[in-house]
């Protein structure tokens, strides 16, 4: 790996990072390209343990056509994302839920919850 070069998403500014490993600094790599230390970390982050929030729907038993908007409370590990959406494919909620109501703890061993994103009655 000479460099990768990679967007930051942490804002909306987008800054292109440029991402070069360096043993003789404190995290192992020289950033280039952010604007804010908030990129920097990103970067790092980014190298060593990519995660994200995880986004998506599942079902609502009784109900066609219509899905519940559900998210993970925290970032969760980028190679788990999979695991996890093969558990929502299964998945079907009782109504009423409110937003922000657990769905399920610690899904797929993450240390993250799933919850609902909006409520429905």
């Amino acid at each position: 790996m000479d460099k990768i070069e990679k967007t930051c998403i942490i804002c909306p500014i987008g800054c292109n990072l440029i991402i070069e490993k360096d043993p003789e600094s404190k995290d192992g790599y020289r950033v280039s390209g952010n604007k804010c230390n908030r990129g920097l970390q990103y970067a790092i982050e980014e190298m060593n343990n990519p995660t994200r929030i995880l986004t998506s729907t599942v079902k609502i038993r009784g109900v066609s056509n219509k899905m519940l908007p559900v998210r993970t409370d925290r970032a969760i590990p980028k190679d788990k994302l999979f695991q996890v959406m093969d558990v929502l494919k299964e998945l079907e909620v009782e109504l009423p839920i409110k937003a922000g109501d657990l769905i399920i703890e610690n899904i797929s061993n993450t240390n993250a919850n799933l919850i609902a994103s909006k409520s429905i009655a």
